[in-house]
């Protein structure tokens, strides 16, 4: 399945992302884990992570990194408000 497609991505201090899909979902998807990974490396920098910007069904950086995003839908969990 296709994920939605999404509307906004911010950027928290956490290292989180916080996603508004155009179905009306909120989503909160952790990057911590993600940080391990050399790919991911530039992310560590909080000012380079919070330069997120949503493509499609997607989110990603300057340099290319991003997200699948069936990984960035299905492993992110509601959020209520």
């Amino acid at each position: 399945m296709i994920p939605p497609r999404i509307e906004k991505v911010e950027a928290l201090d956490d290292y989180k992302l916080k996603i508004i899909y155009a179905n009306g979902e909120k989503k909160l998807y952790d990057m911590k884990k993600n940080l391990q990974y050399d790919f991911y490396k530039n992310l560590n920098n909080i000012a380079y992570f919070k330069m997120v910007k949503s493509v499609e069904t997607t989110v990603e950086w300057t340099n290319g990194e991003d997200i699948d995003p069936n990984e960035l839908y299905d492993n992110s969990v509601q959020m209520s408000y």
